[in-house]
């Protein structure tokens, strides 16, 4: 905590960046957890919600090659302000939202916002390194880590009581207002983003996207590290049950939804911030990997049968302790071994990959949900993260006898 405090007393941009960070965040679940209660009240089942957190997901990963490409070539401060401006208004559009015929508006406004986020979350990432020490990387992404962690566990528990309290459109404005904020925060930051880039050094699209994907394919450990996040990405399919657990499982409605998406938020923040910091021993870091997809996979098999609702929340807690670190320590890898010209591609390919399986897993768990029993669901994708950790704890073997830390092409 003290080193975490130094560091934002004495780096004022990333202390901007870094609140930025917390404002949003808290701001999305605050609005995204009345969405998904809202979806379900209007239509009866878990299809529209799963529609919706698909399409989040889906446009994020079909977007991010060009969006990494853009992180590399434009100044990602600008470019953060902007998707920041853009995300505001289309969050006004969730005020339409008030019945059945218009999930579309829902769909279409959170399509959106997530088309800016593709923009805007390879560019945060690659900035990263260029903010903060090298001494205070790893220290800088256990800080986000618990950011992330910290506003999903405040935003949903709050969005879903002022949901019950206030109504959903309270909601909505207060995340486009959250928008606006960090938006003004990350303008007024003054350390450059990126390194230099000499004029005329940067390749057309299609040319950028093949220097990204030779890079990675030359180097077997930013390989291992860019397939690490997708088995955590297998468990959270569940993420579309949680209306239907907490209500039509436990009955405890738009407070309980609220409440299993703030658990998430808890083992996301304690995750990182337990067993981040040690990402920096190479010794360390494929364990840290292999042992986060594993256990948030067995935890949420485990929830699948909890007999209890408060029993169940405490279990997501626990699995996305892992969920959590693996994200953390993955992206502390990329960062460590990508050299700066090319970290915004890795990075949205980082996203690319994690976000596609979670929407196709989402998608998936929304359709099987009009048949298929709500606690069946959730163990089998929990089963499919466990079978995806044993795969690649195989593949990575020989890996782990190599220096992760050691940056390639720098």
């Amino acid at each position: 905590m003290s080193a975490a405090l130094g560091l934002l007393r004495r780096n004022r941009d990333f202390r901007r960046v870094f609140t930025s960070t917390l404002v949003t965040s808290g701001g999305d679940w605050f609005a995204l957890i009345p969405l998904l209660s809202l979806l379900h009240a209007v239509t009866g089942g878990g299809l529209a919600g799963g529609l919706v957190l698909g399409a989040d997901t889906a446009v994020f990963a079909l977007l991010s090659p060009y969006a990494g490409t853009l992180a590399d070539r434009l100044d990602r401060r600008r470019v953060l302000v902007v998707t920041e401006a853009v995300c505001a208004v289309l969050a006004l559009l969730l005020l339409a939202v008030d019945g059945r015929g218009t999930v579309w508006v829902a769909v279409l406004a959170v399509s959106g916002i997530a088309a800016a986020k593709a923009f805007a979350t390879p560019a945060a990432s690659a900035a990263i390194p260029n903010l903060v020490a090298a001494e205070d990387l790893a220290l800088a992404n256990v800080m986000n880590g618990v950011a992330w962690g910290s506003m999903l566990a405040v935003g949903a528990a709050l969005g879903g009581l002022a949901a019950a309290a206030f109504g959903t459109s309270t909601c909505f404005v207060i995340d486009a207002v959250s928008f606006v904020l960090s938006a003004l925060l990350v303008a007024r930051c003054r350390t450059p983003f990126q390194q230099p880039r000499e004029r005329g050094t940067h390749p057309a699209f299609g040319a950028a996207v093949r220097e990204a994907v030779a890079f990675a394919r030359a180097d077997r450990s930013v390989l291992a590290l860019l397939a690490a996040k997708p088995g955590v990405a297998f468990a959270n399919g569940a993420l579309v049950l949680f209306p239907l657990l907490a209500d039509g499982v436990f009955h405890e409605g738009a407070t309980g939804v609220g409440l299993l998406y703030a658990a998430r938020g808890l083992g996301a923040l304690l995750g990182p911030l337990l067993l981040g910091r040690r990402s920096r021993d190479d010794s360390a870091l494929w364990w840290l990997l292999a042992a986060g997809i594993t256990s948030c996979g067995t935890f949420y098999v485990v929830v699948a049968t909890a007999p209890w609702f408060w029993l169940a929340v405490s279990l997501v807690a626990v699995a996305h302790l892992g969920g959590g670190a693996n994200w953390t320590v993955s992206t502390y890898g990329l960062q460590r071994r990508v050299p700066d010209a090319v970290l915004g591609r890795i990075s949205s390919a980082d996203f690319m990959l994690v976000t596609l399986v979670i929407a196709v897993n989402q998608v998936v768990a929304g359709l099987l949900s009009e048949v298929v029993a709500t606690r069946v669901l959730i163990g089998a994708f929990g089963a499919a993260s466990v079978v995806y950790a044993a795969v690649w704890l195989t593949v990575t073997r020989s890996l782990r006898r190599t220096p992760v830390l050691a940056a390639s092409g720098v």
